[in-house]
């Protein structure tokens, strides 16, 4: 039997994010300026808000930016390559430094002035508050006395 899965247009964007850094970091090379690095971000749409986790060893929360315009919320940070080795050489050199963006469209009915942001053990928390009448409400259905009675 097959699952249902909600869909979520989130997964669809990061999905087409990851394959044009893919493309552009095979045309650009290693020798194309700057590195760059794309941190990974996870986003939930919960009742009251919409939270968004983004993880960011290495650097402090003076190290992060984050904006909101036009209801786009950008995060951007740069990590700093600063270990210098005196004797010897490096052997292997797999961790990303360099300044990173993300961006993430939101939807109709935030409050923008509310958004909070926390920065704890690398993992970068931003909530962002749905407008009231954005939300969910229950709607209590009251019964009217018949003529009848």
């Amino acid at each position: 039997m097959a699952a249902i899965v909600r869909w979520d247009p989130f997964r669809e964007m990061s999905s087409l994010r990851d394959e044009m850094n893919r493309l552009f970091s095979r045309s650009i090379g290693e020798t194309g300026g700057a590195s760059a690095w794309t941190p990974a971000v996870d986003v939930f749409d919960g009742k009251e808000a919409i939270t968004l986790k983004a993880e960011l060893p290495g650097l402090a929360a003076e190290d992060i930016d984050i904006e909101v315009d036009d209801n786009v919320l950008t995060i951007r940070g740069e990590r700093r390559f600063e270990e210098k080795v005196e004797d010897g050489r490096y052997y292997r050199l797999e961790r990303a430094y360099g300044s990173f963006s993300r961006s993430l469209q939101l939807p109709q009915g935030i409050r923008a002035d509310d958004i909070a942001a926390t920065f704890d053990k690398g993992v970068l928390e931003v909530r962002v508050p749905k407008a009231d009448e954005v939300r969910p409400r229950r709607i209590a259905v009251s019964a009217q006395a018949s003529a009848a009675e």
